[in-house]
């Protein structure tokens, strides 16, 4: 069926939403435990065996990685291929929960296109924050949090928003943490307060949610459905689109990437729906090119294509 921005229907059910979640409270607490406990270097020694096990025995996901593999590196993946895919996500997940107790410091982290965060937090101009799962969301909030005064609110689907709320409690009960449920009648009217009042307002765009408007964009040398919701917003509510990305680069080093997105905000009605396909189809081909830039920082383990 024929996606558009005029069209929210027009797309098949997200994928994402089918696949069970193979973690509970209890696990995370033990993974924290473990990881506060013993420390980094040896919890990562951890990652292996429990890297391999999931690789070895969760078919599905290990045909999604070889299917998003075999498109980015332009080959066949072998088996340390997929891997490393799966550990540099197991990898990224682990330093979540020292990032969430306050230990941005041991981490390297470089910035790239900083001077557009820093003039929108000068000028107290708020901006829709898109980013995908790619590499590490978390380590891009900590940089706010340790070097700029950046106030992020998360939007996300109410389902992810109490699994998170879960594993906040597990690992870090006294982080302050502001999200904004989707599906919520006040939601739009949160999301417009924080805007007004200079924040940034943070979105995974790469995923679409039941209902929602999306459109078939070139992504990987394939088809692939991505939201127009956020670009839509951002052309409602008058305000900038960022993409953020930030990449694991190994050991205990990161780079996070900013960069401007289409206008979309100064778009007349009349051409908006046709602005806003070129907006999304824009992020799509910026995702791609992260994704050449680092091909093992893809964490959909779905089927992503149609």
């Amino acid at each position: 069926m024929r996606a558009s921005a005029d069209n929210p229907a027009g797309h098949r059910d997200p994928a994402w939403l089918e696949r069970r979640e193979r973690s509970n409270t209890l696990a995370i607490r033990f993974i924290v435990w473990v990881a506060l406990s013993l420390g980094r270097p040896a919890a990562r020694l951890l990652l292996y065996p429990i890297c391999l096990y999931f690789l070895l025995f969760s078919a599905r996901a290990r045909a999604a990685s070889r299917n998003y593999l075999g498109r980015v590196l332009g080959r066949a993946a072998r088996f340390t291929d997929l891997f490393r895919h799966y550990h540099t996500f197991a990898a990224t997940i682990l330093d979540r929960v020292f990032l969430l107790n306050d230990q941005y410091s041991r981490f390297h982290v470089t910035v790239h296109g900083e001077d557009i965060v820093d003039d929108m937090i000068h000028r107290r101009e708020g901006c829709i924050l898109l980013g995908a799962h790619l590499g590490s969301f978390e380590i891009v909030r900590s940089l706010g949090r340790e070097a700029r005064g950046l106030n992020v609110s998360l939007v996300m689907y109410e389902e992810n928003a109490r699994k998170l709320n879960s594993v906040l409690a597990a690992i870090n009960p006294n982080l302050p943490l502001q999200i904004i449920g989707l599906g919520k009648v006040d939601a739009m009217l949160k999301v417009g307060e924080a805007l007004a009042a200079g924040n940034f307002v943070g979105l995974l765009s790469d995923r679409t949610i039941e209902g929602e408007g999306t459109v078939p964009c070139e992504f990987l040398g394939g088809k692939s459905f991505f939201p127009v919701g956020p670009f839509r917003l951002a052309a409602m509510l008058n305000r900038p689109v960022v993409l953020m990305v930030g990449i694991y680069r190994g050991g205990n080093r990161y780079d996070v990437h900013f960069e401007k997105l289409d206008y979309v905000a100064q778009a007349t009605r009349g051409e908006r729906n046709r602005i806003i396909e070129q907006a999304v189809q824009h992020y799509a081909d910026r995702l791609a090119h992260y994704c050449r830039l680092a091909p093992y920082n893809w964490f959909n383990f779905y089927d992503f294509w149609t």
